[in-house]
């Protein structure tokens, strides 16, 4: 065997630690989340409806994949991405199996049946509404994942607080709301219920890392195109 088969060999074994620990859909969920902010096993627990015990085994593969960090936090163990890139394989994962599989593509349809009167808008066309003051884009996530990160003028209402901040939100703009990205309901959920107060409402699809990503590729667009 030639020393470049063995070397061949050993690479896509090691590719193939990364494929097997992303195995799991209880492992994806948790980078999901993850993805948006660091979190406790304790909250990662309560957002995916595992045990305690689950989900620190789960982290420990996505640890000793070298996915995850961990530092301790008093008495919290707390767990974020190692690097934003792996964000960014999350989106391209997504984007990848709606694409390719007509399963997720159906699940979606779904999900989406019970909001059929919420028409989401454009990233493309939000940025421009937001440049001329027509719209006010809303946060909807936990407050400690805005304050991970969030997309430029937005401003943070959990939705679990939305209804007691109605009347702080302005009638002369529509309120466009966003969430985890588009297979998070909470921003759905946001404008029913601002739509039932006679609010101007609709849903912006994207989150952070898919507005982070339509930035990076309109930048150099423009690059190229100068």
């Amino acid at each position: 065997m030639s020393i470049e088969r063995i070397w061949k060999d050993q690479l896509y074994q090691e590719f193939a630690r990364i494929g097997k620990c992303l195995s799991s859909p209880k492992r994806l969920e948790l980078l999901d989340m993850l993805s948006q902010g660091p979190k406790s096993v304790e909250q990662l627990a309560k957002i995916t409806g595992m045990s305690v015990a689950n989900v620190s085994q789960h982290l420990q593969t996505l640890h000793e994949s070298r996915l995850v960090r961990s530092q301790k936090q008093g008495n919290f163990v707390i767990y974020g991405i190692a690097e934003i890139s792996v964000a960014d394989f999350m989106v391209s994962l997504h984007r990848l199996s709606e694409k390719q599989l007509v399963e997720v593509q159906k699940l979606k349809s779904e999900i989406l049946l019970n909001h059929v009167s919420i028409e989401p808008i454009a990233l493309e066309e939000l940025l421009e509404r937001m440049d001329r003051g027509e719209v006010l884009l809303l946060d909807v996530r936990p407050e400690d994942e805005y304050a991970t990160g969030h997309i430029p003028g937005a401003i943070s209402i959990p939705m679990e607080e939305l209804e007691k901040h109605l009347a702080s939100l302005p009638v002369d703009k529509e309120i466009v709301a966003y969430c985890r990205g588009p297979y998070c309901l909470m921003s759905a959920q946001a404008v029913e219920i601002l739509k039932s107060k006679g609010i101007r409402a609709s849903r912006l699809e994207e989150g952070v890392h898919e507005w982070k990503r339509f930035v990076e590729l309109s930048n150099m667009s423009t690059k190229e195109d100068t």
